[in-house]
């Protein structure tokens, strides 16, 4: 009898697959786990790390979960979009970066990691793990790029200076702006209800202000601001409320809907994207895979954004 499993004989850019939800390889998406860089658009790659986390630990379990929650998405292109990522893009799940010789993951070693992705003309889709895995992923973005155009959803800004024991999960992007490798200019911060009086120049998007406010309005404040730069979108998954995302280490009341993090990022089209996370899922927390399917769904939602920038950019060479 023969047997299929998209995971482990499945081509890229196949389109979705239509296997068991309940069974077989958890690949992102059912896509084909692969190590080979060549001729690939884009590579999916867990950082299972959670020790720059500042209250529960457990996002080193996020990766497994976000792939498994996928599997049950993983049978048609998503809605409402009229690309399919699977389909226009070559897409594989690199596996997860690992420590070497039984040592912690480092920012260096992460950093060599997805450089390695960006270096072969692939894009990285970033599975963490804690928030702090966003920074030695814009360090290897910077140094393809240059100075990158952050696109955050979070609760909170993660910019706060560091107390000097090290950067961690909420102090990350104050080292990035320091660094120069994101420009606070031109960045936005979506879904802020923490406090933090020094902004360093990033434009917020309160939790409040998304509430108020249309997701058109909100996206065509972001596309203004970031032009035609290079943009990373990071999305830490308590940018939503505990209600849509109870599964993660530092929840806050009062945060965004599924779908308003969604409508938002369907309305940023036309931003030249180059790089994205999803990050801070701690399934230990979780119930009824509530974060990891939302997590899922935010990240092959900017699978699909990414998509058609790709196709766009392809089209005027």
């Amino acid at each position: 009898m023969h047997t299929w499993d998209n995971g482990f004989r499945g081509k890229p850019g196949q389109g979705m697959s239509h296997t068991l939800s309940f069974g077989g390889a958890t690949s992102f998406f059912r896509v084909p786990y692969q190590t080979d860089l060549t001729e690939v658009d884009v590579a999916v790659i867990g950082v299972p790390l959670d020790i720059a986390t500042t209250n529960r630990s457990g996002a080193r379990l996020g990766p497994r979960a976000i792939r498994t929650a996928s599997l049950s998405l993983a049978w048609e292109r998503p809605w409402p979009w009229q690309t399919d990522p699977m389909t226009a893009l070559r897409v594989i799940d690199y596996g997860d970066c690992e420590p070497v010789d039984g040592d912690l993951l480092s920012v260096s070693h992460i950093e060599k990691h997805i450089a390695h992705i960006v270096n072969s003309g692939a894009a990285a889709l970033v599975l963490g793990g804690d928030h702090f895995v966003a920074y030695p992923s814009l360090r290897a973005h910077a140094a393809a790029y240059g100075p990158i155009s952050l696109i955050h959803f979070d609760a909170h800004t993660d910019t706060w200076p560091s107390s000097g024991n090290g950067i961690n999960h909420g102090t990350m992007f104050h080292q990035a702006a320091l660094e120069k490798i994101i420009e606070p200019a031109s960045s936005t911060q979506i879904g802020i209800r923490t406090t933090n009086e020094d902004t360093m120049g990033f434009h917020i998007v309160s939790a409040a202000d998304v509430h108020e406010m249309s997701g058109r309005d909100i996206a065509r404040q972001i596309r203004e601001r970031v032009g035609n730069s290079p943009v990373y979108i990071t999305f830490d998954i308590d940018c939503l409320d505990p209600a849509f995302a109870p599964g993660t280490g530092t929840p806050v009341p009062g945060g965004l809907s599924t779908f308003q993090a969604l409508n938002i990022i369907r309305e940023l089209k036309g931003i030249n994207l180059v790089g994205m996370d999803v990050v801070e899922v701690a399934p230990a927390y979780d119930h009824a895979e509530i974060t990891a399917l939302a997590a899922a769904q935010i990240a092959i939602e900017l699978l699909c954004l990414y998509a058609e920038s790709h196709t766009q950019r392809k089209k005027s060479r």
